[in-house]
């Protein structure tokens, strides 16, 4: 296993980054988490973009091998079942909302580190449906691979239910996107979109 490398992201990690997303990616603060071999897993965005758009994801699920296996999840109504047991489980439902304080908390050291002012468009807003409902695994798997177990319940538990697909003991990388491609130029993201839209 190599060693653990800084959170800081590298040219490269930022080109893998894009290769990973099939887009230029944008407002990269930290790797939070890794593959084994290196790779990253999560990116860290600022709360608010270079161009201007709050940004509420701050953990955001990157390789692809990982957020196909989330998808799959999500497809066969985890997320339904989760927001259920939220309303019937007094101390999953107060772990979920910790989990919620917490990514706060996190968003705020990120915003710090990133030097951008506060984004009050986003203030006290999560993401992922926390803190009373489930609408998006792929934030919970970010925010329990960038903070560790113990913090985001759900996170955790999706972890653990996609681990035939993926585990963090297991390094996919090399068949998880072309390595060999160009580097995306050209973003098509919705956020873009929408700014793009709201410019005309």
């Amino acid at each position: 296993m190599s060693q653990p490398r800084s959170a800081t992201p590298t040219q490269d990690d930022l080109d893998t980054l894009s290769l990973q997303l099939g887009r230029p990616v944008r407002d990269v603060v930290e790797i939070p988490a890794r593959c084994r071999c290196g790779s990253p897993l999560v990116a860290a965005t600022a709360p608010r973009l270079s161009n201007g758009i709050p940004f509420p994801t701050t953990f955001y699920l990157t390789h692809p091998t990982l957020t196909q296996a989330v998808s799959r999840l999500e497809a066969a109504g985890v997320m339904a079942e989760m927001t259920e047991r939220l309303g019937q489980d007094e101390e999953l439902a107060a772990a979920h909302r910790a989990a919620h304080e917490n990514y706060l908390a996190e968003r705020e050291r990120i915003r710090l580190a990133a030097g951008v002012d506060p984004v009050w468009e986003i203030d006290g807003i999560t993401a992922g449906g926390m803190p009373d409902r489930v609408k998006c695994l792929h934030v919970l798997v970010g925010h329990a691979l960038a903070v560790g177990p113990g913090i985001t319940p759900l996170g955790d538990e999706t972890l653990d239910r996609i681990a035939e697909d993926w585990t963090p003991e297991v390094c996919t990388c090399a068949a998880a996107w072309d390595h060999d491609a160009e580097i995306p130029t050209r973003d098509l993201s919705r956020h873009v979109r929408r700014l793009k839209e709201e410019q005309q």
